[in-house]
């Protein structure tokens, strides 16, 4: 029986990496999703068998535990919206490091059967699964619009800084006593974990949020294989390494994209420059939707850039709807997505899943950043900050020195913009001035499902 069980482990461990390989591309990602949920329902069932050896009594509860998840999962999971999905992955990610935190809590409470490794390891994994859980729920109502202000104060880093140092120290207290410390030092241990967890993500903006939730994802996969280990279960222990290692790996490329270190992200306040910006040179030029449907049907080639405008009005269907007529007029019609693009990570790349448009006419920015300049037009849907020319030109800019997507060097540039006010980030967008540029005000499905009308026309 220890032999199945460690050997239904170790087949659950392969699922989980082969899942995560597969979840690499979109063409897979649906594949990798099912793969390694095979892989975790194998592995709850060795843990079944595991701990009724070490006599485990309490089945009725877990299998209640896990109808009630699992429904709420599922109901959930169908309803809500891809607009809304940034959101909910932020929610589940801080549960998956509040269970974390709850299984440390319960182990240091317990007092006994752990060596100093075990009790270190269950310190280490409560703080950090903690910060998790309490920072993920800041970014789901961030996201969510629950909260709309960014909070900052004078003092507010090192007044976080002093909280997560005396965390720190009471971890250590409780690692290095055995089982001689009290359970309010415990207490006060997770309370202030909870409080850091909160006070490190109010300051960040929205902007910042894709970066913030791939950390939050990174530090609740590390929480979990701290976790497993304490618990003796490698299922935990791998897909924990997992996780954390490939969200610290996405966290970086993220920040990467930006041209901001992680510490710039977290510590430093997004649109807080140290010099006056450039002032914006220029007009908004307006321009009607049958001239536009003209320009890109005699086009050779138009490129897409979708933003969170495309997301917000469910546009991509219309749009896919609108490209394959431009196909069908012989233009070569090609998708642009910038990394942080949207509100999570591949949020673009899901959304035009989604809509079925083929994975062999999305790029990303370095394949297709060359291209612009043979672009006759370029077509932006609602994004702001990662077409930005400032990020080039302004070195008072926030966002200077972050890579964007060289749109302003096309022949022709239109954007579907719901109004005339700035982006997300509270950012002017001198591409939205530019002599090349047109507007195209309105909502972007509506303005999408006037286009296809239009081409057919022409």
């Amino acid at each position: 029986m220890d032999f199945m069980i460690k050997a239904s482990y170790f087949i659950a461990a392969g699922l989980f990496i082969y899942g995560l390989k597969k979840m690499s591309s979109p063409a897979s990602a649906r594949d990798g999703i099912v793969w390694a949920g095979v892989g975790m329902i194998l592995a709850t069932l060795a843990t079944f068998f595991h701990e009724s050896i070490h006599g485990l009594t309490n089945y009725l509860l877990i299998i209640i535990a896990i109808a009630i998840g699992g429904y709420l999962a599922w109901t959930s999971g169908k309803k809500v919206a891809m607009t809304d999905m940034p959101q909910m992955v932020a929610l589940y990610n801080g549960m998956g490091g509040g269970a974390a935190a709850a299984i440390a809590a319960v182990e240091l409470i317990q007092r006994s059967g752990m060596n100093f490794t075990e009790q270190a390891l269950a310190v280490v994994g409560g703080l950090i699964g903690t910060i998790a859980f309490s920072g993920s729920l800041i970014a789901y109502a961030k996201l969510q619009g629950i909260m709309r202000k960014t909070i900052r104060f004078p003092m507010q880093q090192l007044l976080n800084a002093s909280a997560f140092i005396i965390t720190v120290i009471l971890g250590l207290v409780i690692a290095f006593s055995g089982t001689d410390y009290g359970l309010g030092i415990l207490f006060i241990f997770f309370l202030l974990a909870l409080v850091f967890g909160v006070m490190m993500t109010v300051p960040i903006g929205g902007a910042d949020m894709p970066v913030v939730i791939s950390l939050f994802n990174a530090l609740t996969g590390l929480a979990v294989g701290f976790e497993g280990y304490v618990l003796d279960n490698p299922a935990m222990m791998i897909a924990g390494t997992v996780v954390g290692s490939a969200g610290f790996l996405l966290t970086q490329l993220m920040a990467k994209a930006m041209n901001r270190p992680i510490s710039n992200v977290l510590f430093s306040n997004f649109g807080d420059a140290t010099g006056k910006a450039q002032d914006v040179s220029g007009s908004m030029k307006e321009i009607e939707a049958s001239d536009v449907s003209v320009m890109m049907a005699f086009a050779q080639k138009v490129v897409i850039v979708p933003g969170y405008g495309m997301a917000v009005a469910q546009a991509q269907h219309k749009i896919w709807e609108l490209v394959k007529q431009l196909q069908e007029r012989n233009v070569t019609v090609k998708f642009a997505i910038h990394p942080v693009a949207g509100r999570m990570p591949g949020h673009m790349n899901v959304l035009l899943a989604e809509a079925g448009v083929p994975y062999d006419i999305i790029y990303d920015l370095d394949e297709i950043n060359e291209e612009f300049a043979t672009t006759d037009v370029t077509l932006v849907i609602g994004a702001n900050d990662v077409v930005n020319p400032a990020a080039r030109t302004d070195p008072n800019s926030p966002i200077f020195g972050m890579p964007i997507l060289n749109a302003d060097k096309s022949k022709n540039i239109i954007v579907i913009k719901r109004g005339k006010g700035k982006g997300f980030s509270g950012i002017e967008n001198h591409l939205f001035f530019a002599d090349n540029t047109r507007m195209l005000y309105g909502d972007a499905q509506a303005v999408a499902s006037e286009l296809v009308s239009t081409v057919k026309e022409v």
